[in-house]
């Protein structure tokens, strides 16, 4: 079988010249390959809208077969646009193409958006980390639950990470450089959205947990649950979600 992802920046194969800037769509693979092919669409700067427009949702469409999974996490820039407003355009968007998906025989797995690691002003021993995503997360929860799907909450996960991990720890898992450090960035490079090899590992081994919660791989050949429990659609409430 086969996942297909279709989302932004935080999920794409980033471009070789920003390396080690990675989506955790790059790292999925060597998590999922004995039992399914990943084909990543996600790209930079992409909305639920622009990844339409400019063809990548047909191309998902035109691969995708019955029986296949469809990854759908986008937010980030959604958030960007007025007319894309949680509740609105980018719910919308998200419905129709869960119902293109159905209609092709293949499932539709919605995931929350990842969060950003802005964490605000406050003693490090009590960290406070921003809502950054507003109520994206909680809409796709709620389409999740309305349209009985499955669905993989990495906006909750990302957001117990880096509080576990805490401010300074966290700075690892995304792309910070000095002067000088880096060929595409000489100027440096303080980056909280975007993640490191580490970052997108961490999140791509999630992901592949969470399926597996779901029954997606199960008594496939070298998959291994972990003891990070994923969430079915029915498990969500809107109470204490970030």
């Amino acid at each position: 079988m086969k996942i297909l992802l279709a989302g932004d920046s935080t999920v794409a194969n980033c471009p070789t010249q920003e390396y080690p800037m990675s989506g955790w769509g790059a790292h999925l693979p060597r998590h999922v390959y004995s039992w399914a092919a990943v084909y990543n669409f996600a790209k930079g700067g992409a909305s639920t809208e622009s990844f339409r427009e400019e063809g990548l949702w047909g191309q998902l469409l035109e691969t995708a077969a019955e029986g296949d999974l469809v990854l759908i996490q986008f937010g980030h820039n959604d958030q960007k646009k007025v007319h894309l407003a949680a509740r609105t355009g980018y719910a919308a968007n998200l419905r129709t193409m869960v119902a293109e998906v159905r209609a092709l025989g293949a499932v539709p797995v919605l995931c929350t958006s990842v969060e950003r690691r802005h964490f605000l002003d406050s003693p490090p021993s009590d960290a406070v980390l921003e809502e950054s995503l507003e109520d994206y997360p909680e809409v796709v929860r709620e389409i999740a639950l309305e349209l009985q799907l499955p669905a993989v909450d990495l906006n909750a996960w990302t957001r117990g990470l880096y509080l576990e991990l805490g401010v300074e720890e966290s700075q690892s898992l995304f792309c910070h450089f000095g002067l000088g450090e880096h060929a595409f960035w000489p100027a440096g490079l303080a980056d909280n959205t975007h993640f490191s090899q580490r970052g997108a590992s961490l999140v791509a081994e999630e992901v592949a947990t969470q399926l597996g919660r779901l029954g997606f791989g199960l008594g496939q050949p070298g998959f291994e649950e972990s003891s990070t429990a994923g969430l079915m659609a029915e498990d969500f409430t809107t109470a204490g979600r970030g």
